[in-house]
């Protein structure tokens, strides 16, 4: 390998995570409904599959959004050709539209400040390159994304410096925590670019609340650094307390003294479930930014052919209110389902309201108290129980016996098999030779298949959708 560079061969991809590991075991025996029902379910992916239907009915009546329709494909020749890489207007005044719509329409964004990039991945390097040099860090709260260390480090060369947040507080992030951190970076001699806040949060499923992001806002300020905000599950949000956005905190002038500070993350992947299509958004508010990320953004570009589709959607009002009021629907179904689910064998989760996960606590579940012991348990939940979760250590975890179980990339049928399998595996472990445990497994198997049959009388499952329906749940998506 000594013909590569040095680049190309480090290990800073994260290949060698737990979290990608998860994934390789469930690549290399896949669970399947009828052809491997005994494989491994993946719940270690953050898709959102809930609403393919409302998409599909919506691509199927508007066949002209596409250039590779009979329909639409007067259109081919000039979406085909090449076009300028600040992206077809069209575009960004379409994305930035529905920016507005997912927050409420409590702010605006500018179409001049939407630089496109090829998803949230390129998005996160690119500013990078743009904000930092090699050897200098950005602080993130911890747990944190596993797929930051890929983008924001592998090509950058920048560190990323850990904000300790623990479960005693629900993993909140304080002001405190902040000034360790930054006093750690400050005596290692590391020079501090900026911090990097993940809200909604990826794994804890929570938002941040006002006064936090308040004095996030502050803590930048004061220190004369960056503020990096990723919000790609704003639209995920589907219980109160709803979602604040850094914009709002942006625009009050007591709090934000120099918005050239402030950088926004978004993509398509998970509000709109459209990982494959590699949207990735930046909104910056400093102009050397914009520029500078304007010119990087031409390593990876948003293909035309996709502008054209995603502008003609999100121009579509009555389209974009009906998927986002459904998807908040079916989550907040799917979530309570699951976590009400997990309860019935004594598995609490963090109280979440946003995202397409749980933070589940395992820590009952460990031999000690320690994250060889959480490991033991992954590879355990693995092997034997047959589903990728992913372990709190891969997440940077300040504390052994968390891990993330995604709920949403899956029927309503798969959900009740991996309900099924949690709940023989915790018995089993806890002490299934007791009556009265295995009466309350039979019990709590019923009121789970219950619990379903009442879900099918309001909603049909993905694999069936085909027509637009709607849902009698009292839940409604936050638009706080």
């Amino acid at each position: 390998m000594a013909f590569l560079s040095k680049i190309a061969t480090n290990n800073g991809h994260g290949e060698n995570s737990s979290y990608f590991d998860g994934w390789k075991a469930y690549d290399s025996d896949p669970f399947h409904p009828t052809k491997n029902i005994h494989g491994v379910i993946q719940m270690g992916l953050a898709e959102n599959q809930l609403c393919f239907g409302v998409i599909q009915e919506w691509v199927e009546n508007n066949p002209k959004a596409s250039i590779c329709t009979p329909q639409g494909s007067n259109g081919f020749k000039d979406i085909s050709n090449y076009q300028d890489y600040h992206g077809l207007p069209e575009f960004r005044n379409s994305v930035a539209r529905f920016m507005e719509k997912v927050r409420g329409n409590k702010v605006k964004f500018n179409p001049d400040r939407i630089v496109m990039s090829g998803g949230a991945t390129g998005a996160h390097e690119t500013l990078a390159f743009c904000l930092a040099d090699p050897g200098e860090a950005f602080l993130v709260p911890t747990p944190y994304y596993p797929g930051y260390d890929r983008d924001l480090r592998w090509r950058t060369g920048i560190q990323l410096l850990p904000v300790v947040c623990e479960s005693s507080n629900e993993f909140m992030l304080t002001r405190e925590a902040l000034e360790d951190a930054y006093e750690e970076a400050q005596k290692a001699n590391i020079k501090v670019k900026g911090l990097i806040l993940n809200n909604p949060s990826n794994p804890l499923g929570t938002v941040m609340d006002r006064d936090t992001l308040r004095d996030a806002m502050s803590f930048i300020t004061e220190k004369n650094i960056h503020l990096i905000c990723d919000e790609i599950y704003s639209g995920t949000v589907f219980n109160e307390p709803g979602f604040i956005s850094i914009a709002e905190i942006a625009e009050e002038g007591a709090v934000c003294k120099n918005r050239d500070l402030i950088h926004i993350v978004y993509s398509l992947s998970k509000d709109l479930g459209f990982p494959g299509f590699r949207v990735g958004i930046i909104y910056s508010y400093n102009d050397a930014v914009v520029n500078c990320a304007r010119k990087m953004s031409s390593f990876g570009l948003v293909s035309t052919q996709t502008q054209h589709l995603i502008a003609s959607m999100l121009s579509d009002d009555v389209f974009v209110e009906k998927f986002l009021d459904e998807s908040a629907k079916r989550l907040a179904e799917r979530h309570s389902l699951f976590s009400r689910g997990l309860a019935k064998v004594g598995i609490e989760s963090l109280k979440g309201n946003a995202g397409l996960y749980c933070w589940i606590d395992l820590r009952r579940l460990l031999k000690e108290p320690t994250f060889e012991a959480e490991m033991e348990l992954w590879h355990l939940i693995i092997g034997e129980v047959k589903l990728n979760v992913s372990p709190g250590a891969s997440f940077h975890c300040s504390e052994p016996g968390w891990f993330r179980a995604c709920f949403a990339n899956m029927d309503d049928e798969t959900l009740r098999i991996t309900l099924r399998r949690i709940h023989k595996f915790v018995i089993q472990k806890t002490g299934s030779d007791q009556p009265t445990r295995r009466e309350q497994y039979k019990r709590s198997k019923l009121e789970i298949s219950l619990s379903f049959r009442r879900l099918d009388e309001f909603t049909m499952t993905p694999r069936t959708l085909a027509s637009p329906h709607s849902m009698t749940s009292p839940l409604v998506r936050a638009r706080t």
